[in-house]
């Protein structure tokens, strides 16, 4: 079992927050209480691909111009800008004075009525136009990507494959199945029943939209998969041009890309997460990564993180106090406010 890995500052460590005890409560807080509520008001921002579809944005502003980089959040498996966790980071980044812009990708929620295709795992591509695509006043001062889950996977590959000469500065990964084939096998594990058919039942009503472009076959093929294999094995991977599930999954794991990062990047992840395995963790050296930085904490589920000290997750906390040791904080101040009280 791998131990927490050090970075260049230590971050603050990570304690579990009563109730939210063991892996499983903390990946269902958010389901079980709720998240916080959404920004008020917020930015629709809709970027070109070359293929004629257009990607929904929503960006939210803080207060007041603090000279911070732009966030760009990706959002996991059938998520969109309105995930929990996606609203719980872009609350706790606009009010430490970074601007967040919350990216749909192809077929998430916002972007359904103006793109008739869809995302997969590392799509890197539409990540490459989505950024060229902003405004030169918001990526002026350089941009920040922090992926969520399957959206770190796509973060992860983007680093590994050289930035793709984009003012990029750094990145975050959090609780990203870094091995696709094994965490597919862990989320299909039988202790993983209920989740399991809750993201393939989430996947097929987003992948049927009535605005997907499909084939009447590729629609039967969805709506008949049994499993997230049989899903990515009959309809992702040769919908996309992959020989089928494994070679998807091949292609497009970050562990296959991180060798390649020439940024700063900030890898969070519990060890207890119920839908991601720690070995595909323990398989890395990562003292042989120096751009890399991984915290690995013993709790802390899929996507959660509540700590004691802040209702706040802990992971949002230790990507802003990471990102300010980076210099690529809003204010000298910032570091001591994502402090967890103790």
């Amino acid at each position: 079992m791998p131990v927490e890995l050090p970075v260049s500052e230590p971050l603050p460590p990570f304690r579990e927050r009563a109730p939210w005890l063991g892996g499983d409560l903390q990946t269902l807080r958010n389901i079980i209480v709720g998240g916080p509520p959404e920004l008020v008001g917020g930015e629709r921002l809709l970027l070109a691909m070359p293929d004629g579809d257009r990607l929904a944005a929503r960006l939210d502003r803080p207060a007041a111009d603090s000279g911070a980089p732009l966030i760009v959040l990706t959002h996991g498996l059938a998520g969109s800008e309105s995930s929990r966790h996606g609203i719980a980071t872009a609350r706790f980044l606009v009010s430490q004075g970074w601007p967040v812009l919350r990216l749909n990708l192809r077929g998430a929620a916002p972007s359904r009525a103006t793109s008739g295709g869809r995302y997969h795992a590392g799509k890197t591509e539409d990540l490459v136009a989505a950024l060229r695509g902003l405004p030169a006043n918001l990526v002026s001062r350089g941009t920040v990507l922090i992926g969520n889950s399957l959206g770190g996977n796509l973060v992860l590959k983007f680093i590994g494959e050289g930035g793709h000469e984009l003012p990029v500065l750094a990145a975050v990964a959090v609780s990203t199945p870094i091995d696709l084939a094994a965490s597919c096998a862990r989320l299909m594990a039988p202790r993983n029943f209920v989740y399991h058919r809750y993201m393939l039942d989430e996947m097929k009503r987003e992948a049927l939209a009535p605005s997907a472009a499909l084939t009447t076959a590729e629609r039967a093929a969805i709506a008949g998969a049994r499993t997230l294999y049989e899903f990515d094995d009959r309809f992702v991977a040769p919908h996309f041009g992959y020989r089928g599930a494994p070679d998807y999954y091949e292609s497009n794991a970050a562990k296959n890309f991180l060798a390649g990062a020439r940024l700063p990047t900030l890898i969070l992840h519990a060890l207890d997460d119920p839908w991601v395995p720690a070995e595909s963790y323990a398989a890395i050296d990562w003292s042989n990564l120096p751009m890399i930085e991984a915290a690995l904490t013993q709790g802390g589920g899929h996507m959660g993180f509540h700590g004691v000290g802040s209702l706040t997750p802990w992971h949002d906390r230790a990507a802003a106090l990471w990102l300010t040791q980076k210099g690529l904080g809003p204010a000298s101040h910032v570091q001591d406010e994502v402090r967890p009280q103790q």
